[in-house]
């Protein structure tokens, strides 16, 4: 209810249309011993219990049509629930960034496929009787009281029964659930993390391997599973049990109370009646306990999520990329048990291509992430500067900082769609044809420049050609030439590209170059990470990165001294002619 709109909406709902169910049952067992009762005492007509009997079917058609529209509100309230906690813990996995993804992406992607899925049953199945049992009981048991005293009494020394039983089974359920989600969590992330390296694996001659382990993880799922279930058939069967037999007990003393005269045939009708309608909502909870232990086991995994502090951010509007200048001071921010990277300065100026290098590990990727606004930092910070006004990066707002950024990983972000769909987005593609796109002069000023403009004359349906996920279908360098249109068209003033020319060869290399290249004659601040000599050899600064142990209490310690930790020696790269 805290956390989905379509929750709270639904359990007001299912409140309303439980109170009626409950009126409807009374009145459905009033109708039926009154009907029923002078046929057999007096022998009197149908006909004269005819209006009760019309009543009577009217208040059964009433009762499947609350049935109908309950059970109709539970699949669409169980739908907008799992999409709005879907996008609750998308939307904050992300803000938690990717230091906090690294660790427990594979757990989160499992959770919201599968893990939450389960919140289905709970909300079709076990939610709507729960809140029977909170109107229907009662309302019954009230009934019952002012009817039949000694039946009541019977009802309250048996009703206690029922809870007590369900607590007992139920927290045994609530464990072997919480099992169950863990072994669906850990088989999932184990054939992510299997699908993920599968290339390296296969081109090793080790993809046989991880089988044995897959098998091993998915006999344990089958193995919570099953004891899940067992568990949920013995709830089942118990509170079946009890029920029945409390349900007999009245039967039995309203049949000795008839048999001596001592009750009238209408009111025993009525008891006999109602006494299961008091059971049902208790036991329909029962049955449908493992349902809920399931549901609430995905929801407290997603409560967990969404419970996880984010960094604060400030509220400034960013300024003008263009013209500012980016001061790194000092900036260290732990990782693996070193300073990666370890403090570091450097000025990144507008208009200008700046290199990181260094070696792996060093805090390459980490700095550009601190760029990015995705991470905080442990020591030191970023300031923007324009004029004679400095503002810390963590005092900006976040979404008007990346408005002016385009960022290129290693793996740029593709989508499953066309060519043009992925250059240009959705929004800028409606109603145009691959002929229309052809014609687009800074879409085919930025393909030449690329290179990307040979990619696709050779496609066989041109900038109409599907893509698959992550660029499915085509090669790593054309993948990289697409980015690299992409960060043209876009026009941000701010390009950060991590290691855009890895893995390629010499000919999608020089395609790259000439990008970059070009993104800098556009005037557009280009950061790059470069491990390779000639994407060095462009750069106008080229800032070293370097990494520094940790000491065993880094609590107590402070961020090593320039002095201490290893440094990089000024020096004029003579390729460029900038400065390192």
């Amino acid at each position: 209810m805290r956390h989905a709109r379509a929750a709270r909406r639904y359990i007001i709902t299912t409140a309303l249309t439980g109170g009626t169910t409950a009126l409807l049952v009374v009145a459905q067992a009033v109708l039926i011993s009154r009907s029923v009762s002078p046929v057999i005492t007096t022998r009197v007509p149908l006909s004269a219990v005819a209006p009760l009997v019309g009543l009577l079917a009217l208040v059964v058609v009433a009762r499947v049509l609350v049935l109908y529209a309950q059970e109709a509100l539970a699949h669409r309230a169980a739908s907008r629930t799992i999409i709005e906690l879907r996008r609750q813990v998308l939307e904050h996995a992300a803000t938690l960034g990717p230091r906090w993804l690294a660790g427990h992406g594979s757990d989160t992607a499992t959770l919201l496929t599968r893990g939450l899925d389960d919140l289905e049953p709970y909300f079709t199945r076990y939610l709507p009787q729960l809140l029977l049992a909170a109107t229907v009981t009662p309302l019954t048991c009230l009934v019952m009281l002012v009817q039949d005293v000694p039946s009541a009494i019977i009802v309250a020394c048996t009703v206690p029964l029922v809870p007590i039983f369900m607590i007992l089974i139920g927290r045994l359920t609530q464990r072997r659930s919480a099992d169950r989600l863990l072994a669906m969590e850990r088989l999932g992330g184990q054939v992510l993390d299997l699908l993920a390296g599968l290339p390296t694996l296969k081109a090793l001659g080790r993809e046989a391997g991880p089988a044995a382990r897959v098998r091993q993880l998915g006999r344990a799922y089958s193995a919570t599973t099953m004891r899940t279930l067992r568990v949920a058939f013995l709830s089942g069967a118990v509170l079946e049990f009890i029920t029945t037999l409390s349900v007999a007990i009245i039967a039995v003393q309203v049949g000795f109370r008839l048999l001596f005269d001592r009750m009238d045939l209408t009111t025993a009708l009525l008891v006999l009646m109602i006494a299961p309608e008091v059971y049902q909502p208790l036991r329909q909870v029962g049955f449908h306990f493992h349902a809920s232990a399931n549901g609430i086991a995905a929801a407290n995994a997603v409560f967990e999520v969404l419970g996880t502090s984010a960094p604060e951010h400030g509220t400034a509007p960013a300024p003008d990329l263009a013209r500012a200048v980016i001061e790194i001071e000092d900036l260290s921010v732990t990782a693996r048990g070193a300073w990666a990277p370890s403090g570091l300065s450097a000025t990144i100026r507008p208009g200008r291509l700046t290199v990181l290098t260094g070696p792996s590990g060093a805090g390459k990727t980490t700095a550009t992430q601190v760029l990015l606004s995705l991470l905080d930092v442990d020591r030191g910070g970023v300031r923007v500067r324009t004029g004679g006004t400095a503002t810390d990066l963590r005092d900006i707002d976040p979404a008007t900082w990346w408005a002016q950024i385009t960022w290129v990983p290693q793996r740029p972000i593709i989508v499953p769609g066309t060519v043009l769909t992925n250059v240009l987005g959705p929004e800028h593609t409606a109603g145009i044809d691959a002929r229309q796109a052809r014609n687009l002069p800074p879409l085919a000023e930025s393909a030449r420049t690329t290179g990307f403009d040979e990619v696709v004359s050779a496609l066989p349906l041109g900038w109409s050609t599907p893509v698959g996920q992550g660029g499915l279908g085509l090669s790593v360098g054309q993948r990289q030439r697409l980015a690299l249109t992409r960060a043209l068209i876009r026009d941000a003033p701010l390009v950060v590209l991590d290691e855009p020319t890895a893995h390629l060869d010499a000919t999608s290399e020089a395609h790259v170059l000439n990008g970059v290249e070009a993104l800098r004659s556009d005037h557009h601040t280009v950061v790059a990470i470069a491990h390779r000599a000639a994407l060095v050899a462009m750069a106008d600064d080229v800032i070293e990165v370097a990494s520094y142990p940790v000491p065993e209490d880094p609590l107590t310690s402070t961020t090593p001294s320039r002095a201490s930790a290893p440094q990089p020696v000024s020096a004029v790269d003579a390729g460029a002619g900038g400065e390192r």
